[in-house]
């Protein structure tokens, strides 16, 4: 059964821009450079909601080409995984709904930054919905972390979902909300194959455990015939069958010998 989605790509999927992911990326290489000569461009680029409402509404574009940092190797990492992970989405998903996941992240991300106006909203959370969406799709995609130290994306992803609802229960209103808008779009678009994924487990432990309930031969109680003793509640007692009662009734120690043949 196709999702809104499909048939939103259906219609649309003609007006889709695609490699915006470059284009992010040589945008950002360009405030970096810019803001090496002059530190103080970049006040000019991020999102102060107060500022954009004064009527300086570049802002709400700019903020997406803020630098990831100053640092210009850490710089370089981080566009060679933007670039990395963004190019994989486009060609997984198609362009149409690449376009469209970031877009729920950048609307959600403005949102979030209006509810508090006078604080700098940030693309951070944005673009880390990029690596959950990859980290999702190609769980065990292995990443060198320091150039020498392999590890899974997967277990990336989990400290951030692990840092995300430390920053959610934890943080002020401003970190909530941007959390809020980095994991919208993700759940917007892996809702049902988690949803899916769930009941596959469901299914899968209610299985086991039938299968394990099936496997397991039933638990045999020895019962004395004379007294009625088991190995439960005389635990201390010995039981036997007695060969002369055809091997069907039990007797425990005490009784063994002087009872009397079934």
């Amino acid at each position: 059964m196709p999702t809104p989605l499909d048939r939103l790509a259906n219609r649309f999927s003609r007006w889709a821009v695609p490699n915006v992911t470059p284009v992010l990326i040589l945008g950002q290489v360009a405030a970096f450079l810019l803001t090496l000569g002059r530190p103080e461009f970049a006040a000019k680029l991020s999102l102060v909601p107060d500022r954009v409402i004064a009527g300086e509404v570049w802002r709400l574009v700019t903020f997406v080409f803020y630098p990831p940092t100053t640092n210009p190797i850490f710089a370089l990492f981080a566009w060679y995984l933007l670039y990395l992970m963004g190019g994989a989405l486009e060609e997984y998903w198609g362009a149409f709904r690449y376009n469209v996941y970031l877009l729920i992240s950048y609307v959600a991300t403005i949102l979030a930054a209006f509810t508090l106006p006078s604080r700098e909203g940030t693309n951070a959370y944005m673009l880390g919905s990029v690596f959950l969406a990859f980290a999702t799709l190609f769980p065990n995609f292995e990443l060198s972390l320091f150039f020498v130290l392999p590890v899974k994306v997967k277990y990336l992803a989990l400290m951030t979902w692990i840092l995300y609802f430390f920053t959610a229960a934890l943080g002020d209103w401003e970190g909530r909300a941007m959390v809020l808008a980095a994991v919208s779009n993700y759940l917007l678009f892996f809702s049902r194959d988690i949803w899916h994924l769930v009941r596959h487990n469901k299914r899968r432990m209610d299985y086991q455990r039938r299968r394990q309930k099936l496997d397991t031969p039933p638990r045999i109680i020895h019962r004395c015939t004379v007294c009625g003793a088991t190995q439960d509640s005389h635990p201390q007692r010995e039981f036997r069958y007695c060969s002369k009662c055809n091997g069907n009734f039990a007797y425990c120690d005490q009784h063994l010998r002087d009872h009397v043949h079934q």
